[in-house]
C-alpha cells in the first residue's frame, strides 16, 4: 500500500479513542509519524488541553524529535451541559478545550509548520443545529467552525485549515435500523471511517485547492425537512 503521509508529522488532540483513534490509526497505517495528546491513560501524552502550560508541554516534547510538523487534526471533545446545569466554569471549561485549546496550539506551531502543511478542526453538525440544554457543547463547535476560516486567512500561505462537521456518528460501529438509519439521506448512521477519510483527503495534496471551508458530514441528515404528518414521519410524543 503508498503510504502517502510517509514520515510526516501528525498531531491529534483527543486521539485515544473514538474518531480521534480512528483518524490517529488511518494516518499510521499511511506511513505517518503520529502525536496524541488525551486524558485517557494511554501510550500518549497525557494531559487536559485546557491548560496553557500542557499544550506548551506537548508542544515541546514533539519539537525535542521534530523542527516541522505537518499536519494539526484538533479533535478533543468538549463538555456538553446545558443552560440549567452548566456553570460559569463548566461553559469556560467547555470553550478552553473546543476553541482556546486549537489556537493556542496552532500559535505555538506557526513557526514549525512544513511546507504544505494541513489544519483539520472536528466541529459538528451542532454548529448548525441543536437539542435542547447542550449550550456549552454547541457553542464551543460553533467557535471552532468560525475559528477556522480565521486561521485559514491568517496563515494563508503557511497552512490550509479547514473544519468538518460530523453528524451522528456511532463509534461502535452499530447498525441501526427503522427511522434512526431512514431520516439520514444516505440510509445509515456514520461510522469514524467516515470522517477518518475526509482528514486525510483534506490533509493530502488532492485537496491543495481548498482552504477555510467547513464540510458537514452527516449522511444529509441536516438537510432533510421533517414535518409531522409529511412523508411518513411522525412525531409520538
Amino acid at each position: 500500500m503508498q503510504q502517502i503521509f510517509k514520515e510526516k508529522v501528525v498531531i491529534i488532540t483527543g486521539g485515544a479513542k473514538g474518531i480521534g483513534k480512528c483518524i490517529a490509526d488511518e494516518f499510521r497505517a499511511n506511513g505517518a509519524i503520529v502525536y496524541v495528546i488525551d486524558k485517557e491513560e494511554g501510550n500518549h501524552f497525557i494531559g487536559d488541553i485546557s491548560s496553557k502550560e500542557v499544550l506548551e508541554d506537548f508542544v515541546a516534547s514533539i519539537l525535542k524529535k521534530h523542527d516541522k510538523v505537518d499536519c494539526i487534526i484538533n479533535n478533543a471533545l468538549p463538555l456538553m451541559k446545558g443552560i440549567d446545569e452548566c456553570t460559569y466554569e463548566e461553559f469556560q471549561y467547555a470553550l478552553s478545550v473546543g476553541i482556546t485549546a486549537p489556537f493556542y496550539l496552532t500559535k505555538l506551531l506557526q513557526s514549525n509548520l512544513a511546507e504544505g502543511a494541513s489544519i483539520v478542526n472536528i466541529s459538528s453538525s451542532r454548529d448548525r443545529m441543536s437539542q435542547p440544554q447542550t449550550e456549552s457543547y454547541t457553542a464551543a463547535k460553533g467557535g471552532i467552525a468560525a475559528l477556522t476560516h480565521a486561521l485559514a486567512v491568517s496563515l494563508a500561505g503557511k497552512a490550509r485549515v479547514n473544519s468538518i462537521s460530523p453528524g451522528w456518528i456511532d463509534t461502535a460501529y452499530t447498525t441501526y435500523d427503522g427511522a434512526d438509519s431512514t431520516q439520514h439521506p444516505a440510509g445509515r448512521v456514520g461510522n469514524p471511517m467516515d470522517i477518518a477519510n475526509m482528514v486525510l483527503f483534506l490533509c493530502s495534496d488532492k485537496a491543495g485547492f481548498i482552504t477555510g471551508e467547513n464540510i458537514c458530514i452527516d449522511g444529509g441528515m441536516t438537510r432533510q425537512m421533517i414535518y409531522h404528518g409529511d412523508n411518513g414521519w411522525k412525531l409520538e410524543q
